[in-house]
């Protein structure tokens, strides 16, 4: 199994990337979070999962082991392909995904491309005491302060601004000791 390639990155795309591993070549599918926290042409060191077909050897690349670990953990899922989980994995990060599995918000997940009501509900029983386990579920996602950014990123989408654009103004702001409605105020002046 290849787990990790560190090596130079030789193209990048927001679907898969070309790394050169002594002298090897290996296309990799990645999501379009991997592909932001990726560097243009360096070297890079990536967690990888190898998914093995009847027709096929898939390698996905993750920026983070809490990526990698989280499309483990949706593949899963019946139902859930490869393909699925990475177009999960781009549209929302994995804490994002693992705070909507364990407070149970079907329709947060249903907004993902390609993701019923059935489907959303079958991720949240299947992965629920998984995701609890995780690393960054049990630190990140129940922190006060991480909980007032989820809070106020949902406020604003409801509000009718673009997902992307309301977290680029959060990540611009400190969210130390400031409460949702605080967060919200100061999202609000710099949008």
């Amino acid at each position: 199994m290849i787990a990790r390639l560190n090596g130079r990155l030789i193209e990048k795309n927001p679907t898969d990337l070309l790394i050169e591993c002594a002298g090897v070549g290996y296309e990799v599918k990645i999501s379009l979070n991997t592909y932001s926290a990726l560097p243009a042409e360096e070297a890079v060191c990536i967690y990888t999962k190898l998914i093995v077909r009847e027709d096929a050897h898939m390698l996905y690349g993750f920026a983070t082991k809490e990526e990698r670990e989280m499309f483990s953990y949706l593949i899963s899922v019946s139902g859930i392909g490869p393909n699925t989980a990475i177009i999960m994995l781009s549209s929302m990060t994995p804490d994002d995904i693992a705070h909507a599995i364990l407070s149970e918000d079907v329709a947060s997940i249903q907004k993902i491309k390609g993701i019923g009501s059935k489907t959303a509900q079958r991720v949240i029983i299947d992965l629920k005491s998984k995701v609890a386990k995780m690393e960054l579920g049990a630190e990140n996602i129940f922190s006060s302060n991480n909980r007032n950014r989820f809070d106020a990123l949902n406020a604003l989408v409801s509000l009718g601004f673009d997902k992307k654009s309301a977290e680029k103004v959060l990540d611009k702001i400190d969210t130390g000791s400031q409460t949702v409605e605080q967060l919200i105020k100061e999202a609000l002046r710099l949008l």
